[in-house]
């Protein structure tokens, strides 16, 4: 793809609250776990549009612990973006030099999901040319509290002095840049329990598309509009 009329200042780590799948399978008289279908088509679009566009981190919110509270249809449905999507792409993602994290709590997942999980980390582990992670049973308090339970484990309970780098590297996330960007889609002015101590310092952009008619275009639109902030990180701009 050419690089041409490209955004500048393109972030290095965009992260994503895909919603809306529901609303947009309703609209058209379908059920909502047809919407999670099609929202998996919109995952293979954006996942290809920020690997051409320069992007090197990107992180999607499919599946969260508080979504273990929908109709057991609907659950069985998000389940599907591990399967059609990580499952069925992994040959070409590994291909493509990806490598994949899923982040998130692994207790209560089934056998199946967890080896799934095992499989994709693994056969994935030594690329480095695009960094795609699955939220998948995740929520940000939870994460906080399994990091900070790992890190007393290791460390020793009395340990009362850290630094936050310390603490960094028992997240999810350990090792990775935080997001430049958060993107939520369908109009929702929410963070949803997502990202809460990586997104700290993100620019976050929301727009009223529906997640599977989030494509390139609308990725675009995201990038120019981060392009235009002004990120002080709590200082003042010199200028």
């Amino acid at each position: 793809m050419s690089h041409a009329n490209l955004p500048a200042n393109i972030p290095r780590h965009v992260a994503i609250i895909m919603d809306g799948n529901g609303r947009w399978a309703a609209a058209r008289g379908r059920s909502r776990a047809f919407g999670h279908r099609k929202g998996v088509e919109a995952v293979r679009n954006v996942a290809r549009a920020a690997s051409n566009l320069g992007v090197r981190y990107l992180t999607l919110f499919s599946f969260s612990t508080e979504n273990w509270n929908r109709p057991t249809a609907e659950v069985d449905a998000l389940f599907e973006l591990l399967r059609r999507f990580v499952a069925a792409d992994l040959d070409k993602l590994h291909e493509e030099g990806v490598r994949v994290r899923i982040l998130g709590c692994r207790e209560g997942l089934s056998n199946e999901v967890l080896s799934l999980i095992e499989t994709t980390e693994s056969r994935t582990v030594d690329n480095n040319r695009f960094f795609l992670n699955i939220a998948f049973n995740y929520g940000a308090r939870n994460e906080l509290v399994r990091a900070a339970r790992r890190m007393f484990q290791e460390l020793g309970e009395g340990t009362v002095t850290f630094t936050e780098d310390q603490f960094e590297q028992y997240l999810d996330t350990a090792g990775q840049p935080d997001p430049d960007l958060v993107i939520r889609t369908s109009g929702e002015y929410r963070v949803s329990n997502f990202l809460l101590w990586q997104s700290a310092y993100a620019e976050f952009y929301f727009t009223n598309v529906l997640w599977p008619d989030f494509g390139e275009a609308q990725f675009r639109a995201a990038l120019e509009a981060y392009a235009c902030r002004d990120r002080r990180y709590g200082g003042v701009h010199h200028g």
